[in-house]
């Protein structure tokens, strides 16, 4: 399963970088995706900028993106194999707070980047009969946290988990698999880690009592592209999130 091309967004920092070199090191064609044109050459660089690396700018809010995307995919290394739809927004506002701005925020990068961008290398992958979409989402979408205000961005998640899944019973039939990776709090340069504190302080809202690393995620989506018979998956990489919390150092609990 070597010499896969494989196009990540939101590849210039965090789990989007980290994905992107695991499969780089892995023997496997990258292009690579972001809003901000610098962080990605910086990115491209620290990747090696070799043969098997390309790099595209851009917003995939907007449609052209991502059709920009697949072409230059096709047109450098040939094929679509693999789509990693890590672009996307999370933050925190009190529900009553969010404004139409904020919301068109999250819809636009969160669901409509993935949704075109998903739209754009679905008809290379009909013409090879194989392909595969992995979208990061979040186990918050099932399993909401008292405290955390986060219902802009898990409710364009949401949308994401149930694109997922539609898409793979539209085109299960034409061997594209789809499949959501939702990760836990991961210690990146983002995110709910980073909103809050970079020490381990978050790390009782997981089961395993530590934070995540980018090389979780990373694993779990190489895995789930390689795969040949995942499909309409939710797979949880969220040291137990969603199935409960670590309380036991807040409350004192001995076992």
């Amino acid at each position: 399963m070597k010499g896969q091309t494989i196009i990540v967004t939101g590849a210039s920092s965090g789990i989007g970088f980290g994905i992107a070199k695991y499969f780089l090191d892995r023997g496997d064609n990258v292009l690579i995706n972001s809003f901000n044109a610098c962080k990605l050459q910086e990115a491209y660089i620290q990747l090696g900028a070799g043969e098997n690396l390309a790099r595209l700018a851009g917003d995939v809010s907007v449609k052209s993106t991502g059709i920009a995307l697949a072409a230059k995919a096709i047109e450098q290394f040939g094929s679509i194999d693999v789509l990693v739809n890590d672009a996307g927004l999370f933050d925190t506002k009190p529900f009553l707070d969010v404004d139409e701005g904020y919301l068109d925020l999250f819809l636009g990068t969160n669901v409509k980047g993935t949704f075109y961008t998903s739209q754009a290398v679905i008809p290379q992958m009909l013409k090879q009969r194989n392909g595969v979409i992995v979208n990061i989402g979040t186990p918050m979408v099932t399993k909401s946290i008292a405290g955390v205000n986060a219902t802009t961005a898990v409710s364009s998640k949401g949308a994401v988990h149930a694109l997922t899944v539609q898409l793979a019973a539209e085109f299960g039939k034409f061997n594209i698999r789809t499949n959501v990776v939702a990760p836990g709090v991961i210690r990146t340069s983002t995110g709910l880690a980073e909103s809050k504190d970079t020490n381990d302080q978050n790390a009782g809202l997981h089961l395993l009592d530590r934070l995540g690393d980018v090389a979780d995620i990373a694993e779990m989506v190489y895995f789930v592209a390689k795969s040949r018979f995942i499909t309409g998956a939710i797979i949880p990489v969220d040291g137990g999130m969603g199935a409960g919390q670590n309380l036991c150092k807040k409350w004192d609990i001995s076992l």
